[in-house]
């Protein structure tokens, strides 16, 4: 049984606009070179109009074909030098984006790694999966296209509004008409979108969830005749998906119409006012097609940042997402004290997953350290759920579970690993080499060190591999089997040197040669540290210093093998049973 599955914060408007400022604030030499290179291409882009405006001019007044030349080529200079300028811009704008992202990159694995267990362990596999993939993408694009093309937008916007002013502000304010119903339709938008597009990604991140404990549980499903409800959850979350996507693009649907029409009516005004004032001898004929040429130009520039606006608002989204990672992280405040010693006390403990049925009902336990525990019981007896409260997985429900006087549960999450280490039966191989698989537990250790771990839980096999510690594991070099990976995980374990493990069947995927080998390696690396060994296999139990027997979230049986097997009483039964007698 696990925890009921918690969403990850998200982080506020606010909140994300200090993320947004730190991501320029960081490549600040970089944006500075964007910024200039926009400027001089969006400058280069105003002279064109201009000069045609003036080269009308001088056809009208009769002027000599060589002067219109002159006009041409340099009309054809400046094109030139605004295309090579923007080039550079945009390149400048992509790497500077490509930083940004690589930095985002980094600081979210960062904050992902710096979580809490117990955070990661009631998030769920799909929340954390959809942030760091499908958020980071998003954002990602943003940094790379969309930010880029919006900068470049905005200034050319600004400038050609400029220009027409500078031509002739009557002119100048007639390109305004648009800006006020523009300023309605984004409020209108702005005021929806965020929620809209969080709740879209909270609806992905269910969706993904569900269809990856679909995948992992496949065989329980079709063993337990669970297919048509996984099938209905599945239908549930997709329409789900599909109700949000269909309110983001009602959204789309009412901006992007209304937005259209912003940007044609100045136009039109422009070239009827301009007619107007020319016929009446209040502006030249060269002024009235260079404003009318500014205002067609600018179609360009809105509609491109009217296309990146739902980019902007999901990615504001996302990036709120990706922000509420470390608000999850310092939730958790951690308490500053530091425990005395190593000892682990349970007192009063009781614990429910859901409602008010305990799973644990006031356990009682005190571990000594440097002692190996073994505790065992029958499949639901709360062993595994004791487990997670000894390692600060979860915290009790009432009563507290201490380790050197301090609640494990509020301990900092480097203090608590240094501490107190988990091994459950679930492992995992990450792409990389073997050294690379290695030093996720010790960031320092030499090749000596890593070998050292290997053999001490027997993992043999290792020398073999063609490469030794290079060898590039997962599916593009060479796969374990599952007592490898547990072996793996257990070298980890070994380089990790914690003082207190805690084995949840760690061995349970071994054949049971190797697993009593491995924990006979394993028991010996770790003398002197504290062993807390969950398991059904009783030869565990043999060799601890005291047994734990649990029944029904209780410990009712507690002491050495010998003593427990002469009281003849739940112990003595499932030794009997397990040795066939």
């Amino acid at each position: 049984m696990t925890a009921a599955t918690r969403r990850l914060p998200v982080a506020d408007a606010a909140t994300v606009r200090r993320e947004t400022w730190r991501l320029i604030r960081d490549d600040g030499g970089a944006m500075t070179v964007v910024l200039m290179l926009n400027c001089l291409a969006a400058l280069a882009g105003l002279a064109g109009p201009w000069l045609l405006g003036k080269m009308v001019d001088q056809v009208q007044a009769g002027t000599g074909t060589s002067a219109i030349d002159r006009l041409g080529l340099l009309i054809t200079g400046l094109t030139v030098l605004q295309v090579v300028v923007a080039r550079f811009a945009r390149y400048a704008g992509h790497r500077y984006g490509e930083r940004a992202l690589a930095r985002l990159r980094e600081e979210f694995v960062d904050r992902a790694l710096a979580l809490p267990t117990s955070v990661v362990e009631h998030a769920g596999t799909g929340e954390l999966m959809t942030r760091s993939t499908g958020d980071v993408a998003t954002v990602g694009t943003t940094l790379r296209d969309a930010a880029p093309e919006i900068f470049v937008s905005a200034l050319q916007i600004v400038f050609l509004f400029a220009a027409v002013f500078v031509l002739n502000p009557v002119l100048g304010l007639c390109g305004f008409i648009g800006l006020p119903i523009l300023w309605l339709v984004s409020r209108w938008y702005l005021k929806r979108a965020r929620e809209a597009y969080l709740a879209e990604g909270d609806a992905n991140s269910g969706l993904s969830e569900t269809l990856n404990a679909t995948v992992e549980g496949a065989r329980t499903v079709e063993a337990s005749g669970l297919r048509q409800s996984r099938v209905d959850d599945g239908d549930r979350r997709l329409a789900a998906v599909y109700t949000t996507r269909r309110r983001t693009l009602s959204l789309r649907t009412v901006l992007f119409p209304v937005c259209d029409l912003t940007y044609c009516l100045p136009v039109a005004l422009i070239a009827f006012v301009g007619g107007l004032l020319y016929l009446h001898g209040g502006i030249e004929l060269g002024t009235a097609v260079a404003a009318s040429l500014y205002m067609l130009q600018l179609v360009s520039p809105v509609d491109a940042v009217l296309m990146w606006l739902d980019q902007l608002q999901s990615s504001a989204a996302s990036l709120a997402r990706i922000a509420g990672i470390a608000e999850a992280t310092n939730a958790e405040r951690p308490t500053d004290a530091v425990p005395v010693d190593d000892r682990i006390v349970v007192a009063g403990v009781r614990y429910a997953y859901t409602g008010s049925r305990d799973v644990l009902d006031n356990v009682d336990l005190a571990v000594r350290p440097g002692e190996r525990l073994a505790i065992v019981g029958p499949s639901g007896a709360g062993k595994s759920t004791l487990g997670r409260l000894l390692a600060g997985v979860d915290a009790p429900r009432t009563g507290r579970v201490t380790v050197g006087g301090v609640a494990v549960h509020e301990l900092p999450p480097a203090e608590l690993r240094r501490r107190i280490l988990l091994v459950t039966q679930e492992h995992h191989v990450f792409l990389g080499s073997l050294r690379d698989n290695l030093v996720i537990a010790a960031p320092s250790a030499g090749d000596d060190a890593l070998l050292a771990a290997l053999a001490a839980v027997d993992a043999g096999w290792a020398n073999t591999l063609p490469a030794g510690l290079d060898t590039v594991l997962g599916p593009t070099g060479t796969t374990l089997d599952a007592s490898q990976a547990q072996q793996l995980a257990l070298a980890r374990v070994v380089l990790a040197n914690p003082h207190t493990v805690i084995l949840d069947e760690a061995t349970a995927l071994l054949d049971p040669a190797t697993a009593r080998q491995a924990e006979r390696s394993l028991s010996a690396v770790l003398d002197g540290r504290t062993v807390i060994a969950i398991a059904h296999r009783l030869h565990t139990a043999h060799d601890a210093d005291r047994v734990a027997v649990m029944e029904g979230g209780r410990i009712t049986e507690l002491g050495s093998h010998h003593d427990l097997v002469a009281a003849h009483g739940a112990y003595a039964a499932l030794w009997h049973s397990w040795h066939g007698g």
